[in-house]
């Protein structure tokens, strides 16, 4: 087997027709003036020709998935092995991805809870029991004399196919009915399902008004109901459902939840997802703030954005708008700040009551009516939502923010999953927990011998992936928190913890600066899981800035001299002592400390203004008031997770982009901010791409 990476003639971008020999299973760091070519060498070279050898290995077939993936300008290299990338460039914008399922530790609490979880009812707080055939029919017979009963029998929830056995399986058993997707069809017709489509399919049981002298019946179709749905039944009492099971329902009131499986836990699934969000944890609904451009002018004066230009006008809009505010006699002539919270309800949602009205068109026609009139936000989110036109999609957005569910006041999962718990702590409480307090729950857990034997191997795969987070510095995250909302860094790390969780071997890894952003109290945490990843066998090329995290590797490449076309040569290459005695390596001088960055003897003094947060209380700030200097370079510093992106990115620059330009971003929690007039203009600068 070889030892070395033989590089022999790369040229990509600004490489001059290098040639390098790099050792194998060891912690190598490439490092340099940015812009002197280490990407190049490490991503574009080493990892793209490594990428594209593993894929010219498979089939044609599986290629056209993926892509072609260009030769890179090189003239060979030899001895490499299968590459892995982990950089800052991949971090996941979609709403639903988190910590967790980036993770996959989700995945397996899921499945925890599916298998020792204690369901309670949310309303009693009693330990759920089965019903039986006998407490289901009394619950029905509860109803008025006379109301119309069906009893269904669900014998597939969401399950792709076109069900064509299941069906004549339901034919040869007798059955005449059968409700799919929601819509009641005769069996005797020839039903045709989409096999890509998921499909709810429920025999029609039974079909009776309900009389005293019907409880036998009653009581047959629901034993035949519950052989047919494995053990479940749904009973419509006048077009209103309700679920019962012989396993999992709460004997004082109708909540029932359904077979306990790892799918009830996932808001990415519509069996576990909240029904009003569908597992997002937030709607959109129209920001006030963003409505109202002036609170200290009156409507007629154009105090909301969306009615301004058409005030007074023959518009049918603003004469319906007029109507309501007249039937209610709201002032069109006071300031909007000025008017009651009952008066400004009436504006933003409608009449409580229908209201009779008459209005003229330009083209004189006379309409009069009697209806509800909608209030301006109730217009432009059913506008948003029926429009089919982009422009308008995005007109009618411009007044909408993100808001909490109102259902499961963002956590994203249905009732019935929030009411399955391990311990004292149902599903969502636990992925709220950061990291090192989730590993002491675990460890303190008190389980029975039986759910000991059952949880076992699973606790311990949860254990160990925490603990990998806990290596690379992430202990104070949430299982819960948005992966969008990470850095470049923090994503990599969680990469990379993933990686050492797969426990791979004879592995080419190259990573793109894994420290940025992490405090030096925690680099040598992070130095330690590059060790143990190298210790399985495998490389790791390390592109890096970090003075520790070069001392620390096995060998050490500098690429320069300078950037862009002065750079691109190897300038040194060696262990970091060799490097260090390289006279021409501007790295190596740094590091010896013949050279360094003298500390300036004078600081700029500011202009004397200040902007002051107040009250900061996002996430992990505890109610602190924080004055920063303007017309300074003004750093904000501490250990990772300690609160600095809370207070810079999610509170000051989300409210300086809310003032400045209206932007529709929620900022983070404080009482107020001051000093926001002094600017005019805010910038974000962050990690992603320039191009």
């Amino acid at each position: 087997m070889q030892k070395y990476i033989d590089i022999k003639g790369a040229r990509e971008n600004n490489l001059k027709n290098i040639s390098l020999r790099i050792p194998k299973d060891k912690l190598v760091v490439m490092t340099g003036l940015s812009g002197s070519g280490k990407t190049s060498l490490a991503f574009d070279t080493i990892y793209a020709e490594g990428r594209r050898r593993y894929v010219e290995s498979l089939s044609a077939y599986a290629r056209q998935f993926l892509g072609g993936v260009e030769k890179p300008d090189i003239d060979s290299i030899e001895g490499l092995s299968p590459a892995i990338s982990i950089d800052q460039k991949t971090t996941s914008k979609n709403p639903r991805s988190t910590v967790g399922t980036v993770t996959e530790i989700y995945d397996y609490l899921r499945l925890l809870y599916a298998r020792i979880g204690k369901a309670y009812c949310p309303e009693h707080h009693v330990l759920i029991s089965s019903q039986t055939t006998d407490q289901i029919v009394d619950r029905i017979f509860q109803a008025e004399e006379g109301t119309r009963v069906i009893i269904y029998s669900p014998i597939a929830m969401g399950k792709k196919g076109t069900h064509e056995k299941t069906l004549e399986l339901v034919r040869k058993e007798g059955f005449s009915k059968i409700r799919i997707d929601g819509e009641i069809r005769d069996l005797d017709e020839e039903i045709k399902l989409d096999k890509n489509i998921k499909h709810t399919l429920e025999i029609v049981v039974d079909r009776i008004k309900l009389r005293p002298d019907a409880r036998s019946r009653v009581s047959d179709s629901v034993e035949t109901a519950l052989k047919f749905g494995d053990g479940k039944v749904v009973i419509s009492l006048d077009d209103k459902e309700y679920v019962f099971s012989q396993s999992l329902a709460c004997p004082y009131c109708d909540f029932s939840i359904p077979k306990m499986e790892p799918r009830l836990f996932s808001f990415n699934s519509p069996f576990g997802a909240c029904p009003e969000c569908k597992g997002l944890g937030i709607i959109q609904k129209v920001d006030e703030s963003l409505l109202i451009t002036d609170p200290k002018l009156s409507i007629r004066q154009g105090a909301i954005r969306y009615l301004k230009n058409i005030v007074d006008s023959e518009n049918i809009e603003w004469q319906v708008f007029e109507k309501l505010c007249n039937h209610y006699n709201i002032d069109l002539d006071k300031p909007y700040e000025k008017l009651t919270p009952e008066e400004k309800e009436i504006i933003l949602v409608g009449s409580k009551e229908p209201i009779t009205y008459q209005i003229t068109t330009r083209g004189n026609f006379t309409y009069r009516k009697t209806q509800y009139i909608e209030g301006i936000a109730s217009l432009i989110e059913r506008r948003y939502l029926e429009t089919n036109s982009r422009l308008s999609r995005e007109y009618y957005n411009s007044f909408m923010a993100d808001h909490p569910c109102e259902v499961c006041h963002g956590r994203r999962l249905s009732r019935e999953a929030l009411s399955v718990y391990v311990g004292d702590k149902n599903i969502w409480e636990l992925t709220e927990m950061c990291v090192s307090d989730i590993l002491k729950y675990l460890d303190n857990l008190e389980l029975t011998d039986q759910e000991k034997v059952i949880s076992g191997l699973l606790l311990r795969q949860i254990k160990e992936r925490l603990q990998f987070l806990v290596n690379v510095g992430l202990e104070y995250l949430t299982l819960s928190r948005p992966s969008s909302t990470l850095s470049g860094g923090e994503n990599q790390r969680i990469r990379l913890a993933t990686q050492i969780g797969s426990r791979l071997t004879g592995v080419l890894y190259v990573l793109d600066e894994p420290s940025i952003g992490l405090h030096p109290r925690d680099n040598g945490r992070l130095i330690e899981a590059l060790k143990q990843m190298r210790d399985l066998g495998n490389t790791l090329i390390v592109v890096e800035h970090d003075e520790e995290i070069m001392r620390q590797s096995d060998y050490l490449i500098d690429i320069g001299p300078r950037a862009g076309r002065d750079g691109g040569e190897v300038v040194a290459a060696g262990t970091p002592e060799e490097v260090m005695a390289n006279e021409k390596s501007i790295t190596g001088l740094y590091l010896s400390g013949k050279l360094s960055i003298p500390v300036p003897k004078e600081r700029r003094k500011g202009n004397g203004r200040y902007l002051k947060i107040i009250n900061a209380h996002e996430n992990n700030l505890k109610n602190i008031d924080v004055v920063i200097p303007e017309g300074m370079l003004v750093v904000c510093t501490g250990v990772s997770g300690s609160g600095k992106s809370s207070l810079i990115l999610d509170i000051l620059s989300k409210e300086l982009h809310r003032r400045i330009y209206r932007s529709t971003l929620t900022p983070g929690k404080c009482d107020d901010i001051l000093g926001i007039e002094d600017f005019e203009k805010v910038i974000d600068i962050d990690q992603s791409p320039i191009g």
